[in-house]
């Protein structure tokens, strides 16, 4: 009877033991698979900006909406300029082309407005575009600005490969 219980005690204990050992395994991998996540969520604008440099160096081609042209107005030509410094020295844009006066139309309060406005265009990364859009809103002197985004479909690698390198990853 003592040789049965032996065997048995010693049976739960062994079988005890491997669930053990599997509970922490399963917990270990599971710690695992929620940091490796984390971390690529986190980590994701920078992987898509390798991603994209690797294949364009690779490839010698660009991927599409990768990077964005955005159109802005402005009453005069100070806060274009205003406008631009800001995006400029946040570094949320490659460059801003501020184009002379253009003559604009549009409907507001239910009337036909004729007016000239300074317009801007931004070039950044897609990513970049948010960040870009809450600036502006904080310091446009309109109460509802013209912010249009535009993604780049192809364009001059090289022109692609200096943007990149104006704009830092976050």
């Amino acid at each position: 009877m003592t040789f049965v219980a032996n065997n048995r005690m010693e049976w739960l204990f062994q079988r005890c033991h491997k669930e053990t050992v599997c509970h922490s395994v399963s917990r270990s991998l599971l710690l695992a698979s929620c940091l490796i996540l984390v971390l690529t969520v986190a980590l994701y604008p920078v992987l898509w900006s390798i991603g994209v440099q690797l294949h364009s160096a690779l490839t010698g081609s660009y991927v599409a909406g990768h990077h964005s042209v955005l159109l802005l107005n402005s009453p005069n030509e100070q806060t274009a300029k205003d406008i631009s410094r800001g995006i400029m020295e946040r570094r949320l844009a490659a460059s801003v082309n501020i184009l002379s006066r253009t003559s604009t139309m549009y409907y507001w309060k239910g009337e036909i407005q004729d007016a000239s406005e300074i317009l801007l265009l931004v070039k950044t990364k897609t990513c970049k575009i948010q960040r870009v859009v809450d600036y502006v809103r904080s310091i446009h002197p309109y109460g509802n600005p013209e912010i249009l985004s535009f993604p780049v479909g192809d364009g001059s690698p090289a022109y692609m490969k200096w943007m990149d390198e104006a704009i830092p990853d976050d």
